[in-house]
C-alpha cells in the first residue's frame, strides 16, 4: 500500500516577545509540550498557548540584555518515530532565528516533546543552552541511541517531576548521566512531589528557568544552587532537589 502522503505544513514562530524594536542580543526559542508519539493532526494550540506564559517570563526578565522570545508552532502534533518532526522544527527555527536576528546566541526551552526536541536540535552553532522540562525520552533500547556528543560546549538544565506519570522522571536521570559522561555542563533538578506539568512548584520552576537563561544568555551570574549543580559530580549534580521558596531572593 502506498504511504499516504503528509499534509503541506510549515512551522512559524509565534510573534516575538521582549526586545522587538530593536535587534536583540539573544534569543530563546520555547518548545511545547502535548505532543504524541504518533500523530499527523496539526500542532497543538493549546500546547501552543501553554507555552507562552514561559516564553513572556523570560522575555520580560531580561528587558535590560534585549532579549527576545519566540513560541515555536510545530507542523505537526506527532513526533512520528524517525522523522521527528518537532525536532526538525526546532532546527528550523534556529536557522530562522540567524535569518532575521543574525549570529545571536540561542537558548532552546522545552517541555515534555519540545524538551526532547531541543536536545535534539542542539547542535546547531547557534545554541549556547538548553533548558527541558519534564522531557519526553524514549525507554528500552531506544534510549541509548538517542544522542549526546552534540551537546558538547552547550550548557544544559532539565527538571522532572518526581511524581510525574506521564514522563518518566527516571528516563531524563539516564539521559542526563550519557549527557554528562560527554559534557560536563550538564545538571539537572528533581521537584520533589510534583508531578508532569510542574504545576505544585511552578514558581520556583521558573525561577530555576529565568536563572539559566539569563545566565547562559545575558552572562548574568548562576544562582548558588545552580552553580552548584552545574559543578557537582554525578549523581549529586543531576538529583538536586529544587527547594521550596526558590527564587525569592533572586533578582528579578
Amino acid at each position: 500500500m502506498a504511504q499516504r502522503a503528509l499534509p503541506e505544513r510549515e512551522a512559524r514562530l509565534g510573534r516575538p516577545m521582549g526586545a522587538v524594536s530593536t535587534a536583540p542580543q539573544a534569543v530563546v526559542l520555547v518548545l511545547p509540550g502535548g505532543g504524541a508519539a504518533e500523530s499527523v493532526r496539526r500542532g497543538s494550540a493549546v500546547a501552543t498557548a501553554a507555552a507562552l506564559p514561559l516564553a513572556r517570563r523570560l522575555a520580560r526578565a531580561a528587558r535590560e540584555e534585549l532579549l527576545t522570545a519566540h513560541v515555536l508552532h510545530y507542523r505537526f502534533r506527532g513526533w512520528n518515530g524517525d522523522a521527528a518532526h518537532p525536532a526538525r522544527d526546532a532546527e528550523w527555527a534556529v536557522e530562522e532565528v540567524v535569518r532575521r536576528y543574525g549570529d545571536v546566541p540561542v537558548c532552546l526551552a522545552g517541555t515534555d516533546v519540545g524538551a526532547r526536541a531541543a536536545l535534539r536540535a542542539a547542535g546547531h552553532p547557534a545554541v549556547v543552552s538548553v533548558l527541558g522540562l519534564a522531557p519526553w525520552l524514549p525507554d528500552g533500547t531506544a534510549a541509548e541511541s538517542e544522542p549526546v556528543k552534540h551537546l558538547v560546549g552547550r550548557k544544559v538544565l532539565l527538571a522532572h517531576g518526581t511524581d510525574d506519570s506521564r514522563t518518566d522522571p527516571e528516563l531524563s536521570f539516564r539521559y542526563a548521566e550519557r549527557a554528562k559522561k560527554v559534557n560536563g555542563s550538564v545538571c539537572r533538578f528533581e521537584v520533589h512531589s510534583d508531578g508532569h506539568g510542574l504545576r505544585q512548584h511552578a514558581a520556583e520552576v521558573t525561577a530555576l528557568a529565568r536563572d539559566f537563561v539569563l545566565g547562559t544568555l545575558c552572562g548574568r551570574d548562576f544562582s548558588r544552587p545552580l552553580t552548584d549543580a552545574m559543578a557537582a559530580p554525578p549523581p549529586l549534580g543531576l538529583r538536586m532537589p529544587l527547594a521550596s521558596g526558590f527564587g525569592k531572593t533572586l533578582r528579578d
